[in-house]
């Protein structure tokens, strides 16, 4: 008689794909005699999959410094509109794509009458799904149950405005600015998503005939509502800036100016709930031998974020030469990336800050350096997405030629989860055993067995082992002995 088996099917929802491309944006600006500084920064406005391609697309800015022919200092700002597609043959259109861009290069060329400014931005796609597997629930067999643990992950998303305002002392006109978002809380509680950071305003302005360079750190908190956040549940999230205004009030009388700043957030995150299925893992019969088929996948979540604060100091790299006829005035585009490196003293997180170094030499004309400063920091961490925020930044000469440099450094690091589910999801009936004819066996175990990989080797089911030697114990010990017990009819 062949084996009755019962099957059940697993839905959820999850990561099923992640995958990242380029794209180049390019502006013209007109004919520069000196850059100073460029900056660019982008976000996406959608991302769609289709078949076989995720298209994403948004709007990126572009802006410049630099001095012109008769040594003024200007400005200019562009807008660009780009579209991209990512190419992926498993790419299907009923998946969600949550999508974020970065600026992973910028560069500068000369080309006839214009300036051309090129941004690479790199994507990172995230595609989620339904998934589904088969188990096994029961029938004619012995099994092994066990709770198998499967992340279902909930989309979110929200926006919200942060506001700022601030005296800025006598300056004059603002010439660029930078934002940087630090996300430092991520909170599940019940009805909603809680995120909370600040954000890393820098603002290079002119102060007379002077370039400086502040900074804010602007507080920021968005409550997301989802009916899939409850206390216990894990979360990740990207927060960016979608629009920034600032605008300076200065006060002649006072000689100081009063800077008003509104940025506008927008935030997508992911709530990670944690089911368990209650699974067979492993099955036998007692009858006849059995293939068993088995169901595996892995789903992905997060755990906590681990934030820490350090300073750094030391020799910063330069890509231009300078000495002591060089005045210092200031340093602006504060930025920073790390990873994370398995070293023989534990984890840490190593990388670079960097940073535009402004100077103005003794011929009066300004120029821009660009510095870094590598950093090695211990974390308490094994595997976890590195966020890090550099501010504070500041650069003195004290040799010539030579650039000391610090930076107050903020980690955000979000650890990663993975569960893995191996459950049968198959069973396939091969021949029959040969029946045992024996009133009495002893069996000698191997030590360590379990009292299921005991009952597995014998045929017998884990309560009928226990029920003939109460005395076991699991694991088993070196020596022990397993008696089994059948019962024998007579024929008169």
């Amino acid at each position: 008689m062949a084996i009755k088996t019962q099957t059940e099917t697993f839905r959820g929802y999850g990561k099923l794909l992640q995958l990242n491309a380029q794209t180049a944006v390019e502006s013209r600006f007109p004919e520069v005699e000196t850059v100073l500084t460029v900056h660019a920064d982008a976000h996406l406005t959608g991302a769609e999959a289709g078949n076989g391609e995720v298209r994403y697309f948004g709007r990126a800015r572009l802006s410049i410094v630099y001095e012109d022919a008769d040594r003024r200092v200007c400005r200019a700002e562009k807008g660009v509109e780009f579209s991209a597609v990512a190419k992926d043959e498993r790419v299907f259109p009923a998946m969600a794509a949550r999508a974020a861009v970065a600026v992973e290069n910028l560069s500068v060329r000369r080309e006839g009458s214009g300036t051309y400014v090129t941004a690479l931005l790199g994507a990172d796609i995230a595609l989620f799904g339904e998934r589904s597997f088969s188990y096994l629930a029961g029938g004619d067999l012995v099994v092994k149950r066990d709770p198998v643990t499967v992340l279902n992950a909930h989309l979110v998303s929200g926006a919200a405005e942060a506001e700022d305002a601030f005296e800025a002392g006598g300056v004059g006109d603002v010439l660029q600015h930078a934002e940087t978002v630090y996300l430092s809380e991520i909170d599940v509680r019940s009805g909603s998503l809680l995120l909370a950071g600040e954000v890393r305003l820098g603002v290079l302005a002119m102060r007379g005939e002077d370039l400086v360079s502040f900074e804010r750190l602007v507080p920021f908190r968005i409550d997301i509502p989802s009916e899939a956040a409850a206390p216990g549940c894990r979360a990740e999230a990207r927060v960016c800036v979608t629009d920034a205004s600032i605008r300076a009030e200065p006060d002649e009388e006072r000689e100081s100016c009063r800077m008003s700043v509104v940025l506008s957030l927008r935030a997508e995150g992911c709530i990670y709930e944690e089911v368990a299925v209650d699974a067979v893992t492993d099955a036998f019969s007692c009858n006849s031998r059995v293939r068993l088929t088995f169901a595996e996948g892995d789903s992905e979540g997060v755990g906590e974020t681990v934030c820490l604060t350090e300073r750094v100091s030391g020799r910063a790299a330069l890509s231009a030469s300078l000495d002591f006829s060089d005045a210092l005035q200031a340093v602006t585009l504060q930025r920073a990336e790390a990873n994370l490196v398995r070293t023989a003293d534990g984890m840490r997180a190593e990388g670079v800050a960097m940073a535009t170094l402004l100077v103005r030499g003794a011929d009066g004309g300004r120029r821009g350096i660009e510095m870094s400063l590598p950093f090695s920091v211990a974390v308490d961490v094994q595997e976890a997405d590195v966020r890090v925020l550099a501010c504070g930044m500041s650069a003195r000469q004290k040799q010539e030629g030579e650039i000391d440099a610090e930076a107050t450094l903020k980690f955000a690091l979000l650890q990663r989860r993975k569960a893995r589910a191996k459950v049968v999801s198959e069973v396939e009936e091969g021949e029959a055993l040969a029946p045992n004819d024996s009133a009495v066996s002893i069996y000698v175990p191997r030590a360590g067995d379990g009292l299921w990989e005991l009952a597995k080797r014998l045929g017998k089911s884990p309560e009928e082992v226990v029920a003939g030697n109460p005395d076991l114990e699991f694991p088993v010990r070196e020596g022990q002995r397993v008696i089994l017990y059948r019962k024998k009819s007579l024929e008169g």
